[in-house]
């Protein structure tokens, strides 16, 4: 939800050129989006029924001027991993302080309050690139 997000918002904003991708420590490679994902994001107009997971590699890292992950555990990890990487991994809810769960098999609600938070730490970030 967060890279169909930020990649629309970026090109609304006219800010093109932008690869916006997204990755996971311990994803299920090659799954598609929850349902639930793809219902809330058709309903903001946006289809990512065609995303697939992938699993962060090190070249992602290294490639990246700004990662965002969810929550601080994420950051520390990649940053363990790739101690190049500090500095330019923060959290999607870093301007509010805050961890967005991920929701992932869990009820309409869950994936709701994902959403809110991942729209909201966007509009901070949008604010600050």
């Amino acid at each position: 939800m967060a890279e169909a997000l930020l990649r629309n918002v970026l090109i609304q904003s006219g800010k093109t050129g932008h690869v916006v991708s997204s990755a996971g420590l311990g994803a299920l490679v090659d799954h598609p989006a929850d349902p639930v994902a793809c219902q809330l994001m058709a309903e903001k107009g946006l289809d990512i029924s065609a995303h697939r997971a992938e699993q962060l590699t090190d070249e992602m890292i290294h490639q990246a001027d700004l990662i965002l992950v969810m929550e601080a555990w994420q950051k520390t990890a990649i940053e363990a991993r790739a101690p190049s990487a500090r500095g330019k991994v923060f959290r999607l809810g870093k301007w509010d302080e805050i961890d967005i769960s991920d929701p992932y098999q869990k009820d309409l609600s869950a994936f709701a309050q994902a959403l809110h938070l991942i729209e909201r730490g966007i509009t901070q970030w949008m604010a600050r690139l």
